[in-house]
């Protein structure tokens, strides 16, 4: 039987006699999308790395990003569709609107729903909201905004508004304050009239020696202040032993709930903190710096951008190019190498260690990662000496930390207090103590994933290497305070509900684990066999500190405030 002619394969594909599609396959550019996307670039590089930063550059631009912009924007950049697709979708402050969908009403108003704004009322604020302001308005609600001494906070576009109410928000929209104002801070003039930058000069002159600066960090004692606690001279040693060139990215992106503090560094005195990231560049022989902002701190990219403009322009980093690179609302970029691949331009996915970023990090290159309290403190303790540093404590621990207080006290905020300091003095001394009506009941003593534990431990040195015996971490030093008006149960479930919602999804554990957490918590009476199990498998198998440290809010409540169990 003869083959048909529909598939007769024997016709020569190059023939001419057999037709074409009409259309090629895919999605197609739409050219005046395309000149678009080209004219708001401009004289940008299409560089692979850069793609979060255009991304950024469409939503702020357009409001949203349209489907064709993004299919015109992978065809600028030479990227395949999905890739700028699947990192646009991974980012919370990222609007993807596809063909014949409504694009977002001109105003978001995002209110804050992580614990101590939700101690403040924002579960109540966002509801009346929703019902209160027009078409014109979205309101949605967002995980922690870095305001949580000024709760409830809530962000009108991208001006952070403080102490919100239904009124303050309704005047801030009909007033068009959707843009942040610059505060106050000591600018580039005053910090040198002050001795600023004159250590970051002396090095680059060869008065002082990298091993010295690094023995200095070594005696003092300094740790990663960002959560980790790895000690800095040490870590800055091993960069150095590893081959060139080497990278160096600071971690601003502090988003664990109750935690501010590198927000009020950046916002009040941010030279000193560049002075020791170009301090730390110098000593690694970085030849590029990466500073990754947190996107909720718009006010502080405006800082930044004004003041490193005038760094270089004074000729003060002759040594590495700094770049600064802005995220996009995902809590995991806080996990070092999550961060990593976000600068790449990618999705936050924390990677496998090892190898650690000291020997394989930003491009591939053996990389320093710090945060910013821990650069403020470099060029104090080397001008002051390591024993300043270490003749700061409590309790028999060495040095300065920054809390953020909040929760039910008098005077929340960003309390430098000496190391080892506890709980309860922290409140009395440098809180005015608690809220009226409120009675101290248990506290957070280093935020969302540090665990609680009950005013009756009160007294245990807040410090890396204190807290670890009970079950908890300092972590970034969040301190949140609790009174006998708060249900640790409801707690609990606030802040696993914040680990669900930011779960990057790339391990099972976390992803399905949060989530299973979530439902059984929120049943009248917990199952406490299987919230342990699913305890013990979060915490063994999921790849970063984000799964492995969700549980330990419910391991608290089950040890510590049982009653409450009972309630």
């Amino acid at each position: 039987m003869p083959p048909s002619p529909q598939h007769d394969r024997r016709i020569h594909p190059g023939s001419g006699r057999r037709r074409g599609p009409d259309h090629p396959k895919g999605r197609q550019i739409d050219p005046a999308a395309l000149a678009e996307v080209q004219a708001l670039l401009g004289e940008r590089e299409p560089r692979r790395d850069l793609l979060i930063e255009h991304l950024h550059l469409l939503q702020d631009h357009f409001g949203c990003l349209h489907a064709h912009h993004l299919a015109a924007l992978a065809e600028e950049m030479r990227l395949a569709l999905v890739e700028v697709y699947e990192v646009a979708s991974f980012y919370a402050h990222f609007d993807i609107v596809m063909d014949g969908e409504a694009p977002p009403p001109p105003i978001t108003v995002r209110v804050c729903d992580s614990l101590s704004c939700e101690l403040a009322g924002s579960a109540r604020l966002l509801a009346d909201l929703e019902d209160r302001l027009g078409d014109g308005v979205r309101v949605v609600r967002a995980p922690c905004m870095g305001g949580c001494d000024k709760a409830p906070m809530a962000a009108i576009d991208h001006a952070l508004h403080e102490h919100a109410t239904i009124r303050s928000v309704s005047a801030a929209i009909g007033a068009g304050e959707t843009h942040p104002p610059t505060p106050e801070f000591i600018g580039l003039y005053n910090y040198r009239v002050e001795g600023g930058y004159h250590l970051l000069q002396a090095c680059l002159a060869g008065e002082r020696t990298r091993d010295q600066v690094i023995e200095a960090l070594e005696h003092s004692g300094l740790r990663g202040l960002g959560g980790a606690g790895f000690p800095t001279g040490r870590k800055w040693r091993f960069v150095r032993q590893e081959a060139g060139p080497r990278l160096f990215a600071v971690n601003a992106d502090e988003g664990e709930p109750g935690t501010f503090k590198d927000r009020y560094f950046l916002e009040t005195d941010p030279h000193r903190f560049l002075e020791g990231v170009l301090i730390a560049g110098w000593v690694i022989e970085a030849a590029e710096t990466y500073i990754y902002l947190r996107d909720e701190y718009p006010q502080c990219l405006a800082i930044l951008e004004s003041e490193l403009a005038a760094v270089e322009a004074a000729g003060l980093a002759p040594h590495s190019k700094i770049h600064l690179r802005r995220g996009a609302g995902a809590y995991i970029c806080g996990e070092e190498t999550a961060m990593l691949e976000s600068i790449e331009g990618k999705r936050g996915l924390p990677r496998h260690k090892p190898p650690f970023p000291s020997q394989v990090g930003l491009f591939g290159r053996p990389t320093l990662i710090n945060n910013v309290e821990t650069l403020f403190w470099v060029r104090d303790i080397i001008e002051k000496g390591p024993e300043w540093f270490t003749g700061q404590g409590r309790n028999g621990r060495k040095g300065l930390r920054t809390f953020s207080v909040s929760g039910r006290v008098h005077d929340p905020g960003v309390k430098i207090a000496p190391a080892g300091i506890t709980a309860r003095q922290l409140i009395d001394e440098f809180c005015g103590g608690m809220a009226e009506g409120h009675h101290f009941k248990g506290y957070l003593p280093g935020g969302a994933s540090g665990g609680m534990l009950p005013a009756a431990m009160a007294d245990i040195p807040l410090d890396f290497g204190t807290l670890e015996p009970e079950g908890c971490l300092i972590g970034s030093a969040a301190v949140v305070v609790l009174s006998d008006k708060d249900d640790m149960k409801a707690v609990a479930l606030n802040l696993l509900r914040f680990f669900e919602d930011e779960s990057c999804g790339q391990c099972t554990p976390c992803r399905a684990g949060t989530e299973k957490a979530v439902k059984l918590m929120t049943m009248p009476h917990w199952d406490e066999p299987l919230l342990q199990e699913l305890t013990q498998v979060m915490s063994d198998a999921s790849i970063c500190g984000l799964g492995q440290a969700a549980m330990n809010p419910v391991k608290q409540v089950l040890k510590h405030f049982r009653e409450d169990l009972k309630a």
